[in-house]
């Protein structure tokens, strides 16, 4: 596996160089101290398995870097690097593998890294799943049955961060804002997320659901969703968006509101 690791900064550059390799043993590291030189790499034809891009740098943001590197290796995950939790808004349309918060640790590259290099197959999606208007979940035809309303919300912001990484405590910060953090609400967000896991099972689709340890994310590519397709260019998917967006859920809104910027 090779990886390109990407920040402006000389000494949090080095750690992040120094914890990919502990966290993948003979993964080929190619550090960047700036987005032109790794995007230069790229232009002349290097193709990483994974990039680990800062998203603040100077010469471009790791946003642009990231948009920059897809037209030259379209197969690159891309992996952000932040001391923020709010940037998804901002990053949800470039198509991350994921997101880790400074301060970096192995463990939470690990995560990250998990699977990547390994040869992928082209897969069908097992779900239809519609977020323009109000969020449902479809298999074969049928609605997936979910037993709490609160499962099917933590499903639906699965849908929405694209595959990326989500944590207890960010599932809880967004599915009970309301409720302090503490051991009955992650308590509670554990028997959802089982909950979750047993809905999709139920329904054929128990792929879907990603879980790395203290992480859960969707497989995207086994899931046909209104919102992805309207992200590629798709026309039809493009016609179909009229201005609302899970509009059960409030923390939607955000999503929202990138896309009445696109639209």
């Amino acid at each position: 596996m090779k990886c390109f690791a990407v920040d402006d900064e000389p000494i949090v550059l080095a750690l992040l160089e120094r914890t990919i390799r502990e966290a993948a043993p003979g993964c080929e590291v190619r550090s960047f101290g700036s987005a032109r030189d790794a995007l230069d790499a790229a232009a002349a034809g290097e193709r990483p398995d994974v990039a680990f891009l800062d998203i603040a740098m100077f010469d471009m943001t790791g946003l642009e870097l990231a948009k920059a590197l897809r037209e030259h290796a379209p197969e690159t995950k891309v992996v952000f690097v932040t001391g923020y939790s709010d940037y998804a808004l901002e990053a949800f349309n470039v198509h991350a593998r994921g997101y880790v918060l400074k301060p970096v640790t192995v463990e939470k590259v690990r995560v990250e890294l998990e699977g990547i290099g390994e040869r992928e197959l082209p897969r069908d999606p097992v779900l239809r799943v519609q977020t323009f208007g109000h969020f449902d979940v479809f298999a074969n035809g049928e609605p997936v049955r979910f037993s709490h309303a609160k499962t099917k919300e933590l499903f639906a912001f699965l849908v929405d961060r694209r595959g990326s990484s989500v944590n207890t405590g960010e599932l809880c910060a967004t599915l009970w804002e309301d409720r302090p953090d503490g051991p009955s609400v992650r308590s509670y967000a554990r028997t959802v997320v089982s909950d979750l896991a047993r809905a999709l099972r139920d329904a054929g689709a128990e792929d879907v659901l990603v879980k790395r340890r203290n992480s859960f994310s969707i497989d995207c590519a086994l899931v046909d969703c209104d919102l992805y397709r309207f992200l590629e260019g798709e026309r039809a998917a493009v016609r179909s968006y009229r201005g609302q967006y899970m509009a059960q859920y409030s923390w939607a809104e955000l999503t929202l509101g990138e896309l009445e910027r696109l639209s």
